[in-house]
């Protein structure tokens, strides 16, 4: 069984940051967006689980991508900005704990999205054998998360509050923590990229995403 490592820090922090995670200069957002956007773009679905939707800055284009979204997020305050950007009947907002067993996932889906999250998770095997019950033969499991390199260098999901800087509780994750977890779990992997800020190839990369296929 596995231990949860969202502590009640992660999930207040997020409650916090949900006053001001819209309008902030947020680049390792921003960036994932975009890498979201291009990988899956080619991709209709009927049924996708979002993991992580936040305020919903992913969701409201992944409706566009499945007839039915079913967004999960840990802080109850990121979901009630998301449901009210986002009053649709195809999309199902539910809290939830994705180191606990996926209670949300009622009937296995097309599609799971996984964005900026797996950095506050330590088992991320866990995470790969959910996914893996949760989806359908051939099914797909986006990921887009801070590029190892970036963490490395220090950088993690912080954010400011009234007393000062707040930084999140993380773990670091190597490449190849994501694809032996992977193929561990039953998935292949179809596509690992890397993205750069203002598409400088001479930087460091911020964001790595991989796009999995359940075998």
């Amino acid at each position: 069984m596995a231990q949860s490592n969202f502590g009640m820090n992660i999930q207040q922090a997020y409650n916090t940051w949900a006053n001001t995670y819209d309008s902030v200069l947020n680049r390792t957002r921003d960036l994932e967006a975009h890498a979201i956007r291009t990988v899956l773009r080619d991709v209709i679905v009927s049924e996708a689980v979002e993991l992580g939707c936040g305020t919903g800055k992913n969701t409201e284009w992944l409706v566009t991508k499945a007839a039915h979204v079913t967004a999960v997020d840990f802080s109850t305050e990121m979901l009630s900005k998301a449901q009210a950007k986002l009053p649709l009947s195809s999309i199902t907002f539910k809290q939830g704990d994705i180191t606990q067993n996926w209670q949300f996932v009622a009937e296995p889906v097309n599609l799971i999205t996984c964005s900026l999250i797996l950095e506050h998770i330590q088992d991320l095997g866990f995470v790969f054998g959910q996914a893996h019950k949760a989806l359908q033969p051939g099914g797909l499991f986006y990921v887009g998360e801070l590029h190892p390199f970036k963490q490395y260098q220090g950088s993690k999901a912080r954010f400011d509050t009234a007393t000062g800087l707040f930084e999140l509780e993380c773990h670091v994750h190597h490449i190849s923590d994501y694809t032996e977890s992977a193929r561990q779990n039953g998935f292949a992997c179809l596509a690992l990229q890397e993205w750069f800020d203002e598409e400088d190839r001479a930087g460091v990369p911020r964001i790595a995403s991989f796009l999995f296929q359940k075998n």
